[in-house]
């Protein structure tokens, strides 16, 4: 549940830095584009573009419906309670905890000749699943 409401001025604020945000998206893409190796902006642009596409998704929910939206969404819009914000910093500090070893073998992977492109696909990934495998773990358990 919800234990705060966004005010106007707020509200204003989070528009104005979405907009300074997204502006600077699409320069940094195009830059990329121009001045990048092989199609580095192309696979920027889409991926800001996923990104972009999952917040206001994330944001419409939680604005539309607070007590609808799960955990995650109250807390990655910091509109939850208490418990949210707690879940949210305990999953955090598994993922902080678990960045340094993985980071470790993906460099050790790299100096030993694996594709750098790959491997740092791979340590993204790994990284993703373990940041969701511990916010699963922390709701269940709190």
């Amino acid at each position: 549940m919800s234990t705060t409401e966004m005010t106007g001025r707020q509200k204003a604020i989070a528009l104005l830095v979405m907009m300074v945000a997204l502006g600077a998206i699409i320069v940094v893409g195009l830059l990329l584009r121009e001045h990048g190796p092989g199609n580095m902006g192309t696979g920027f642009l889409q991926g800001a573009a996923v990104g972009i596409v999952g917040v206001a998704v994330v944001a419409w929910r939680v604005t539309r419906n607070p007590d609808g939206a799960t955990t995650f969404e109250r807390a990655f819009t910091q509109q939850g309670d208490e418990r949210d914000d707690a879940v949210l910093t305990h999953a955090l500090a598994v993922l902080g905890l678990c960045a340094i070893p993985l980071t470790g073998a993906a460099a050790v992977a790299i100096g030993l000749g694996v594709d750098v492109a790959m491997t740092l696909a791979l340590l993204l990934l790994a990284e993703l699943l373990v940041a969701a495998v511990a916010w699963v773990v922390v709701v269940r358990r709190s």
